[in-house]
């Protein structure tokens, strides 16, 4: 277990709280932790059974067996002591908000590093691109030779983009799969970055180029 999400204590309390919404299986029961804390915390079954069945002796969950699953539900019992610590569970909840928030602003940072990173590599490739062709006549563009060159460039250009394409989206899916919250203002701040990442190669390029 993290200690930055639960701390002693915390996560058997948080349990009685996810069965106080819903009797739920195990399995269950594991996926909503992951859910809840944003993909910063999955529980082993090692870790989720033992405290359940501390939590049964305790009187405070009962289970039953359906088919092949079991079932846990909160009783009376449990419930009156989520009602006492509410306060604890208020501070709980707010933890786990501060670790969702935090993963949010590592894949913003992410994709602004990636950004800067795609801009950085556009601008020093066309800058050696038009270092180069200053030492070339004029015409040479036009020729078979300035025509492969620049094809090859092209191809290079468009490794670049697909490469930058593939890590974004990988990070992107990874992060929800987890469980993680994606903000709107993440994916805003990406087509932003992208806009204008556009805009500098076309700027780049200039006017003759086109």
């Amino acid at each position: 277990m993290t200690p930055a999400v639960f701390s002693h204590g915390d996560l058997r309390l948080y349990l009685l709280s996810l069965l106080a919404e819903a009797p739920q299986h195990g399995y269950g029961i594991i996926q909503a932790l992951t859910d809840r804390t944003g993909g910063t915390y999955t529980p082993s079954a090692g870790t989720i059974y033992p405290r359940l069945a501390k939590l049964e002796e305790e009187g405070l969950v009962s289970k039953s067996v359906d088919g092949r699953t079991t079932i846990y539900a909160i009783t009376d019992a449990g419930r009156a002591e989520l009602a006492e610590r509410e306060g604890d569970l208020a501070g709980i909840e707010s933890g786990l908000a501060d670790s969702v928030r935090l993963i949010a602003n590592e894949v913003r940072q992410s994709v602004q590093d990636a950004m800067k990173s795609l801009r950085a590599d556009l601008a020093s490739a066309t800058h050696d691109d038009r270092s180069a062709a200053k030492s070339r006549p004029s015409s040479s563009t036009r020729t078979p030779e300035g025509r492969a060159s620049s094809r090859e460039q092209l191809h290079r250009a468009d490794a670049i983009v697909n490469a930058f394409r593939a890590r974004v989206r990988t990070d992107l899916r990874t992060h929800v799969a987890r469980g993680g919250t994606l903000a709107e203002s993440v994916v805003t701040e990406l087509e932003t970055a992208l806009d204008a990442a556009a805009h500098a190669v076309t700027q780049t390029l200039g006017p003759s180029d086109r």
